[in-house]
């Protein structure tokens, strides 16, 4: 349960908290995935965890999932428009990180 006089910083890490979910929301950004595109993308993530987790992106209004009447079922995943308001916080964590990597990179080669 989240309470009004909660830390914002805290509800977003609640919310984005886990190794994958910035990832699977940074792919997502260009277009709706399946899971196995999102597989793909993510090979160190294991299905289990991909699972739960855009489960719990679903369950905050970030990802919808879509359900085609077809066989196999086909199944895709994409931003929600509540979602996509965190397309700017999900580019500075990136220019962040490319920052900090060359940072590192810079430190360990002199």
């Amino acid at each position: 349960m989240i309470h009004q006089h909660e830390c914002p910083v805290e509800t977003l890490i609640h919310v984005l908290s886990g190794k994958w979910k910035p990832m699977i929301l940074w792919h997502l950004i260009e277009s709706k995935k399946r899971f196995n595109d999102l597989e793909k993308l993510i090979p160190d993530v294991s299905q289990k965890m991909l699972s739960q987790h855009l489960r719990d992106l679903e369950r905050e209004g970030i990802v919808d999932r879509m359900v085609y009447p077809a066989i196999p079922p086909k199944v895709e995943y994409s931003l929600s428009e509540y979602g996509r308001t965190l397309i700017p916080v999900v580019e500075v964590m990136c220019a962040w990180g490319k920052n900090h990597n060359k940072q590192k990179y810079e430190e360990s080669a002199s």
